[in-house]
C-alpha cells in the first residue's frame, strides 16, 4: 500500500514539474492554457501505471470506514444512557454484569428466531453477561401490535424470569406473531390479559417503542436482530459461539 500510495504521490509530482515546464514553454511563446497538455500527460501516466487507481480506491475505502467508526462511537457515547439504562428495558442475565448486550428485535424476525437459542445459552454459559432487550417492531403491523403487548407485559411483570419465559414463547412460535398470539401467551402465564389490553395502547407503550425507533436511527440500525456490544455494533443472527466472541472483544477492549 505504501510502495503504491508513493507511486500515486510520485505521478503527482511528475505532473506538477511537467506542468511548470509546460506553462514556462508556454510563458515563453505567450499562451497560457497549458490544461489540455497536463491533463493528456496525467491520463498517459495513469494508464501506464493503473496501480494508482487502485490504490486510490483503497485509501478511500480506509477513510470512509475510518469515518463511520468515528460517527458509530460518537453516536453510541451520545445515546448510552437510553441504550443501556432506559428504565424501560427488560434486562436479563446479570443486572450487574460486566458486559453488556443489547438486542434490538422483531417478534415476526425469523432471524431473530434463529438466534435465540444461542442468546439462551450465551446467559447459562457466562454468568457476567447483562441482556438488554429492545421492542424494534419493523415487520408490518403485527410485529407493532406485539411488541405492544411485549411492553405491556413489562410493565405487569418486572422481573426478568417472567418475561424472558413471555419472550421465549413469542419467539419459539411458528408462523405470524400478532397481537392475539401475544395475549394468549401472556394468558397461559396467568397474567392479567384486561390490564395488558389497557396499557398496550397507552401513550407510555407507544413513547417506549417510538423512543427505541429514534434511537435505532441514531444509531444507524435498520434490521433486526441487531445486537450492541461495547463499540460494535453486529447485525444478524447469532449462534452461542458468536455471542461468546463479541462479549470476549468486548472485555479485551475494556482492559
Amino acid at each position: 500500500m505504501k510502495q503504491l500510495l508513493a507511486v500515486g504521490m510520485s505521478a503527482a509530482a511528475l505532473a506538477s514539474v511537467l506542468a511548470l515546464e509546460i506553462f514556462q514553454d508556454r510563458e515563453d511563446r505567450g499562451s497560457s492554457d497549458v490544461r489540455p497538455e497536463i491533463e493528456q500527460i496525467v491520463h498517459s501516466y495513469l494508464l501506464d501505471h493503473p496501480e494508482i487507481l487502485e490504490a486510490m480506491q483503497d485509501e478511500l475505502g480506509r477513510r470512509r470506514t475510518a469515518a463511520e467508526i468515528a460517527r458509530r462511537k460518537s453516536a453510541l457515547a451520545l445515546h448510552e444512557e437510553a441504550l443501556l439504562e432506559s428504565g424501560s428495558d427488560i434486562v436479563l442475565g446479570n443486572p450487574d454484569g460486566d458486559v453488556t448486550v443489547v438486542e434490538f428485535f422483531d417478534y415476526n424476525c425469523a432471524f431473530c428466531k434463529r438466534a435465540l437459542a444461542g442468546k439462551l445459552e450465551l446467559l447459562s454459559t457466562d454468568r457476567d453477561v447483562r441482556l438488554v432487550l429492545k421492542d424494534f417492531p419493523i415487520l408490518g403491523i403485527d410485529s407493532l401490535e406485539a411488541a405492544e403487548v411485549g411492553v405491556a407485559v413489562k410493565m405487569q411483570v418486572p422481573n426478568g424470569d417472567a418475561y424472558a419465559t413471555f419472550h421465549s414463547r413469542l419467539l419459539g412460535m411458528e408462523g405470524r406473531i400478532d397481537r392475539t398470539t401475544a395475549l394468549e401467551v401472556a394468558a397461559t402465564m396467568g397474567l392479567d390479559v384486561d390490564r395488558i389490553e389497557q396499557d398496550a395502547k397507552s401513550p407510555e407503550v407507544r413513547a417506549i417503542l417510538e423512543e427505541n425507533v429514534r434511537l435505532a436511527e441514531a444509531l444507524g440500525i435498520e434490521g433486526t436482530p441487531t445486537y450492541v456490544v461495547g463499540d460494535a455494533i453486529v447485525p444478524g443472527a447469532m449462534g452461542a459461539g458468536g455471542f461468546l466472541d463479541l462479549v470476549a472483544a468486548a472485555r479485551r477492549a475494556s482492559d
